[in-house]
């Protein structure tokens, strides 16, 4: 199993000073959000295969097929046009070779939840084929139902799997977020392990409404969801996600909080190795 810490993680740092950090702490993969990308991909990937980086996963800058109510995060409110940005990303990020492309459903907005259902599974379809063609793996992510109103209207694994049946998808992923599948039984993860193409760690604070994360405990709720999917037989990346505020994790240095992300998700990958 290879750790990786996602960039999102060490928001202000430049995705050189992610490689050179997350490398120097000793991960083996970087999760890649697409907006730190500078523009020259080849430059890029010199600089990834020169510290020894592999990608987990990859991040469009345009994450999700619905227009997502997070300050900045915002993006285009057509989906027509986010659909198209999220084939392009695809397309581009195929490149660097990740385990899977993110994409999420958004949340449903002014729209009833049948006719976001609708534009959903039909994007699904569109991005799915150009993911094909590009000969990557689409990863589909629910978001915990505490954030149904800001990030998505699909909240745990047996709603993405219905999404995804019935777009006919099934060679589309399930990204998996210990945070945000926090409230999952861990036999519903067993049940879809062949279906995870991606798993992103980090622990939620007693405090939810805070909206941050905290590094995975060894002994906490994503160390219990990983220890099962390994038992059944996963064994990929173990990418570190963290959103914070300037007053916590996103205060540190990126060498800091690499070093910190590495410890944590060392220990935990010691503690579910079974």
């Amino acid at each position: 199993m290879r750790l990786s810490l996602s960039e999102i993680s060490t928001v202000n740092a430049s995705f050189a000073d992610d490689v050179a950090a997350y490398a120097a702490a000793g991960f083996e993969a970087i999760g890649i959000w697409e907006f730190k990308l500078p523009d020259d991909d080849e430059a890029n990937l010199e600089l990834l295969r020169s510290h020894g980086l592999a990608v987990a996963n990859c991040v469009p800058t345009v994450p999700s097929l619905l227009q997502l109510h997070l300050p900045g995060m915002e993006g285009p409110a057509d989906p027509e046009v986010r659909i198209e940005a999220l084939c392009a990303s695809v397309e581009r990020l195929a490149r660097y070779e990740p385990e899977c492309v993110i994409c999420l459903s958004g949340p449903a907005g002014e729209r009833d939840e049948r006719a976001a259902g609708q534009v959903l599974v039909a994007g699904l379809g569109r991005i799915a084929a150009r993911a094909r063609e590009a000969g990557v793996r689409l990863g589909f992510e629910p978001i915990n139902a505490a954030d149904r109103e800001t990030l998505s209207f699909v909240h745990s694994i047996a709603e993405a799997l219905d999404v995804l049946d019935e777009a006919g998808l099934d060679d589309v992923g399930l990204m998996v977020d210990t945070y945000n599948l926090r409230d999952e039984d861990p036999s519903a993860l067993v049940a879809a392990v062949e279906r995870v193409a991606g798993v992103h760690v980090a622990d939620a604070p007693a405090d939810t409404s805070r909206g941050d994360r905290l590094l995975p405990a060894a002994d906490g709720r994503s160390a219990a969801l990983v220890a099962a999917l390994r038992a059944a037989g996963w064994d990929a990346s173990l990418d570190v996600e963290i959103f914070s505020t300037p007053e916590a994790f996103w205060g540190l240095s990126v060498e800091e909080a690499a070093r910190a992300a590495y410890a944590a998700a060392a220990e935990l990958a010691a503690r579910t190795s079974g």
